[in-house]
């Protein structure tokens, strides 16, 4: 049965097919194939089986968080030492933690250290505690302490005043 499906296909796709002929130029390019009618195409085929198992979403792991859950926020007080003020430290903080997307502050104390509160992803947080570790150019950072806090870091990141 297949093998006369076949022949029929084999010389009914050749006739389809215009032979270019290079002695013969009467070959009419906007004639329209007709299609032979005697094409038979079987009708005990049926479209593959479909999964056996359904798909489950579960199953599947996904790096992002949903779309509802926002990243842990982590808040710290920073108290920076050494040749820390005069040196343009508290601009340098607000442009950097700016750049990070941090809310908080950072001011001067009298007793020459700089103190600062930044909040925000604990990735974000943590680049910017090594960047104090390094501080503007003109700096020269003996100490940092880092603890956790609870305190509101307010909108944006403000340079505050002396304390």
């Amino acid at each position: 049965m297949f093998s006369n499906i076949s022949t029929r296909l084999t010389t009914t796709l050749k006739s389809l097919i215009p032979l270019h002929n290079h002695h013969h130029h009467n070959h009419n390019h906007n004639q329209i194939p007709q299609f032979s009618h005697s094409l038979l195409i079987p009708t005990n085929l049926h479209p593959p089986p479909l999964r056996s198992r359904p798909f489950n979403m579960s199953s599947q792991s996904s790096p992002l968080p949903p779309p509802d859950s926002s990243p842990p926020i982590k808040t710290v007080k920073v108290e920076i030492k050494g040749r820390v003020q005069g040196v343009f430290y508290r601009d340098w903080t607000v442009q950097n933690a700016t750049e990070l997307g941090l809310k908080g502050w950072v001011r001067n104390r009298r007793d020459g250290s700089v103190e600062v509160l930044f909040s925000g992803s604990v990735d974000k947080v943590g680049e910017m505690q090594e960047r104090c570790r390094r501080g503007p150019p003109s700096a020269v950072v003996t100490g940092v302490n880092v603890s956790p806090c609870d305190e509101d870091p307010g909108p944006g990141f403000q340079r505050r005043p002396t304390v």
